[in-house]
């Protein structure tokens, strides 16, 4: 282990700052720390609090981080917040609510900047809150940007998604039309000593009643008072089963949350095989050539998926002798999956046969290949959703 890594396992807060940072600004060092300490993942149960502007999601932040820290809990805080037109920064870097936590080795508050980042999250939330559990923090708690009908990935990547709601934003049941209102698996009534908390509460339980799926605790907290925080956590512990995010072998990522990112095509040559994409519309984005596969590469957007042409750069590349024995075709079949080391832990338990740890490969995403005698047939590459 490198001494970074080494630093960041003992707790040193100012070497898991420098690495948050980098991963942030997709630095190649940072990004290979990343995956040198992604085996000691796994551990953090990843909190999501999401909500309208204005629900006061800071303060719940805030006092959930200091309850689970009373019960002696390492917390890490990643607060997404809009870009500042101005230095390209999280326009509410300081996180004043939160400087209470001043000097408390076992919490760590990082605000990031959206960078045009869409579902209320940053392209780089992911890999960060992957880094902090590899940290060792014990909670993981994302706060999104204000949110409205539809900006619900944090979904894809919290094991527990709290909706935060207030009394007397107009609507009292916020997006109640959309899918904001799908994702949770609590929600918070916060500020719950206003007028109106009643009513919200009586929607939402009229809204449930209409659901066929389990019904998410509906609890009332006043964050600014430390009201309802420790009812919060409690239901936060009782998430489980098919209603739980990560719960029963991550159903929705073996599903809905596994997409085809590409389809790698073996070629003779790869300045042929482009003229022919391009003559039918297809226009390469992206070239490379990857030094450690010993292949040159041709990424062509289709949609929301790609075609990855495949030119070997070596005689005694993988690809080169895939096209000496079977000649050009269909390579291997790509899968994006949100979490990419909790799928290679299941595989190992599974006994499939993985061709390598997970990497970096073309454009910087982390990967790993699945033989085809485990898939049946195929060879498949899964890649790190979040990695750009």
């Amino acid at each position: 282990m490198t001494d970074w890594a080494q630093k960041i396992r003992q707790g040193d807060a100012r070497s898991l700052a420098r690495a948050a940072t980098g991963v942030e600004n997709r630095d190649p060092q940072a990004l290979g720390l990343l995956r040198e300490l992604a085996p000691y993942g796994g551990h953090a149960r990843v909190l999501g609090i999401t909500g309208a502007p204005g629900a006061g999601k800071s303060t719940l932040v805030d006092a959930l981080a200091a309850a689970l820290r009373k019960q002696g809990k390492t917390v890490a805080v990643i607060a997404v917040d809009p870009t500042s037109r101005v230095t390209g920064g999280a326009l509410l870097g300081d996180r004043i609510r939160m400087q209470q936590h001043h000097g408390d080795p076992g919490m760590f508050i990082r605000s990031m900047a959206s960078r045009g980042g869409t579902g209320g999250l940053a392209r780089a939330t992911g890999d960060l809150t992957r880094l902090m559990d590899a940290a060792g923090k014990d909670f993981v708690i994302i706060e999104t940007v204000g949110v409205g009908q539809d900006e619900v990935e944090i979904v894809d990547l919290a094991q527990v998604t709290v909706v935060v709601l207030v009394p007397g934003m107009g609507d009292d049941v916020q997006a109640i039309k959309a899918g904001i209102m799908e994702i949770a698996d609590v929600f918070a009534i916060n500020k719950a000593d206003q007028p109106g908390a009643d009513r919200v509460e009586r929607e939402l339980q009229a809204m449930l009643s209409l659901s066929e799926r389990p019904k998410p605790a509906i609890v009332r907290t006043v964050a600014t008072e430390g009201t309802g925080i420790s009812e919060l956590l409690d239901a936060v512990g009782q998430v489980s089963g098919p209603h739980g995010r990560r719960a029963q072998g991550q159903q929705r990522q073996n599903s809905a949350l596994c997409h085809i990112d590409h389809l790698g095509i073996a070629v003779k040559n790869l300045g042929e095989a482009v003229s022919f994409y391009e003559s039918i519309g297809l226009r390469p984005a992206h070239h490379e050539t990857v030094e450690q596969e010993k292949v040159r590469v041709a990424m062509l957007p289709v949609g929301e998926s790609r075609i990855e042409l495949l030119e070997p750069s070596a005689p005694d590349s993988t690809v080169a002798k895939f096209l000496e024995k079977h000649g050009p075709g269909l390579h291997h079949v790509a899968l994006r999956v949100p979490d990419l080391q909790a799928a290679v832990e299941r595989l190992r338990a599974s006994g499939a046969r993985l061709l390598n740890e997970p990497r970096a490969g073309a454009g910087g995403h982390l990967y790993v290949f699945v033989h085809p005698a485990s898939t049946g047939g195929v060879l498949l590459e899964l890649i790190q959703e979040n990695a750009q």
